[in-house]
């Protein structure tokens, strides 16, 4: 497994990456609508679409700061049902995993 100051960066970029991506989103749904109402209608399908993005953004953002923190608590790498060490294999595919691959579902 990578050395945890190297998980840790890497989390911490993609945190950054990821509360610029959510700012972008947040500016662009509140740009002032069309006055054409085809155009709004796009518009407003695209807000949507945005809002959708937005939401898997904050959701990744969680997972990072959780496995941030697990990182801090000395827990990371620990599946958090059985206590096993997570393979590192795991680990590097989806640094932010509680589960070892037998109690994910």
């Amino acid at each position: 497994m990578q050395d945890l100051n190297s998980i840790k960066a890497s989390l911490e970029a993609r945190l950054k990456e990821l509360g610029a991506e959510v700012e972008k989103l947040e500016s662009e749904a509140t740009q002032p609508l069309d006055s054409d109402w085809e155009e709004q209608a796009n518009q407003l399908e695209d807000v949507s679409t945005a809002e959708g993005l937005e939401a898997v953004r904050v959701e990744e953002g969680r997972e990072i700061r959780a496995a941030l923190q697990r990182i801090r608590d000395g827990e990371y790498g620990v599946c958090a049902n059985c206590g096993e060490a997570i393979a590192p294999a795991r680990l590097q595919a989806l640094p932010t995993a509680t589960l070892c691959i037998n109690c994910a579902p």
